[in-house]
């Protein structure tokens, strides 16, 4: 009998051992399984968007993919855990275009500031370089990037002086009739400016020095102020003279011609001029009231003796040029690139005159252009 009853106890013993090892591991396992399961809470910021997503999964991609939030072929992501929050961060690829002269890049960014990214692709600006957009600017997809080439040069030039118009009263003439006594003359002013370029383009001018070499000449017009009420008395007829015979009429005037040496050109009007080269050119002639013409040249200014229209891959805007015709009729003079026109290609040039009648008399000719230094 006592043997019998150390066996239950043993017995008894053994199944208290068992049961408590169950229950550690009972309370193992479901402690392990809410750990498992456990909802987390992420932080998912895409660009100006911010989400806060929970859930039970714990891979990024698997996160993002709940949330709605697809990723490109060539985005990709961020982790990092604040303020015990974890925090995912979406880095989606940006489309950066940087135009530099004749050249046309286009670089990757996943959100950098223009300085990093000039940084990042080894483009180096100098001291004449102009930025779009300042260097602290953040990228963003599509953004273009412009970087231009700022060149400031001393240039001489002429420019006209508008002359008056002075009108007096004539008792001689018929009322209404106007009779020109005194022909007006333009003045010519010489300039000294310094002018600034951006890419190729006139962007300001700034005049240091002006000289009158020409003072302009008022034009005079009478105007009649006589008004007749009654039939002329008629005179007696005389005999009509015999006709004296007719001098030939004289031939215009042929322009006065430039002294032209090496490299220098002495103006009629005692200008010297220094040019680097002279090409040979075909030339038209316009007027601003020709069809597509406006009172503007393609650079914003007016349209002007001596502002002429090139093809601006051959002859760039800002140009200057003294131009003569190969037949010797036509001193065009000093001329600037400030227009362009549809059939302006290659060697060229479009002269301004004030009148149709003037680009009619002009016609087409060849003509030397000296590109003045």
């Amino acid at each position: 009998m006592l043997e019998y009853n150390r066996f239950v106890k043993k017995k008894m013993k053994f199944l208290t051992r068992v049961v408590a090892v169950m229950l550690i591991v009972i309370c193992a396992t479901v402690l392990l399984a809410q750990t498992a399961f456990a909802r987390n809470a992420y932080l998912i910021n895409d660009g100006d968007r911010v989400v806060l997503h929970t859930t039970y999964a714990t891979d990024p991609a698997d996160i993002l993919n709940e949330a709605g939030l697809q990723l490109g072929e060539d985005d990709t992501y961020t982790t990092q855990n604040a303020f015990g929050v974890s925090e995912i961060t979406i880095q989606r690829k940006q489309t950066i275009t940087i135009l530099h002269g004749n050249k046309t890049l286009q670089v990757n960014s996943y959100g950098e500031t223009v300085e990093s990214l000039l940084n990042r692709t080894n483009l180096i600006l100098t001291e004449g370089d102009v930025l779009s957009l300042p260097l602290n600017t953040a990228t963003y997809d599509g953004m273009v990037l412009t970087i231009s080439r700022s060149i400031q040069t001393e240039e001489t030039y002429t420019s006209l002086i508008p002359h008056n118009t002075v009108y007096c009263y004539d008792a001689s003439l018929m009322e209404g009739e106007e009779v020109v006594l005194t022909p007006g003359v333009d003045g010519q002013l010489l300039c000294t400016a310094t002018v600034y370029y951006v890419n190729g383009q006139e962007v300001n001018r700034v005049i240091s020095t002006q000289v009158v070499t020409r003072q302009p000449v008022d034009a005079v017009i009478a105007i009649g102020t006589d008004v007749e009420t009654q039939e002329p008395i008629p005179m007696p007829e005389e005999p009509e003279p015999e006709p004296e015979p007719q001098p030939e009429p004289e031939k215009p005037e042929a322009p006065k011609q430039p002294v032209i040496g090496n490299g220098t050109i002495t103006t009629p009007e005692g200008e010297v001029l220094t040019y680097t080269r002279a090409e040979a050119f075909r030339a038209t002639a316009y007027n601003n009231t020709d069809p597509g013409c406006t009172e503007f040249t393609a650079i914003g200014t007016y349209c002007r003796v001596g502002a002429i229209a090139v093809d601006p891959r051959v002859i760039p805007y800002g140009t200057r040029m003294y131009i003569v015709t190969n037949d010797g009729e036509y001193v065009y003079g000093i001329a600037v690139a400030e227009d362009c026109g549809g059939s302006i290609k290659g060697n060229r040039v479009d002269l301004y005159f004030d009148t149709v009648e003037e680009c009619i008399q002009f016609g087409i000719r060849d003509c030397t252009v000296y590109f003045l230094g």
